[in-house]
């Protein structure tokens, strides 16, 4: 006699053997198709209303960098100066990227 037909069995019959499970509708439910078409109806626009999709810039990406607390509050601060001196237009971008093309790599300090 072998270990495997002395063991007592958990389930009397394999549920997943039977395949009532795929006609009794539990992997597909039945479809209404009175909702189903209002629910299309509703989705369908007409396609000469749709407004054209604008393409993306491709001049430049947004990213997100992490930065400390006092860091952000001298950069809005660089920005609130600027605009002091009157620079409407400033932001943290051009503020960043008047730094980058300044910076000399070689006088980085190590500890940042």
């Amino acid at each position: 006699m072998s270990a495997k037909s002395s063991a007592p069995r958990a389930l009397q019959t394999d549920p997943l053997s039977v395949d009532d499970i795929l006609a009794t509708g539990f992997y597909r439910p039945e479809r209404d198709s009175e909702r189903d078409s209002e629910r299309e109806a509703v989705h369908q626009l007409p396609i000469g209303n749709l407004p054209e999709k604008k393409p993306r810039p491709t001049h430049y990406k947004v990213v997100c960098i992490s930065l400390y607390n006092e860091d952000i509050e001298r950069l809005e601060g660089l920005v609130r100066e600027l605009k002091r001196q009157g620079y409407s237009k400033a932001n943290k971008s051009l503020v960043i990227r008047a730094a980058l093309e300044q910076l000399d790599v070689e006088k980085v300090p190590r500890f940042h």
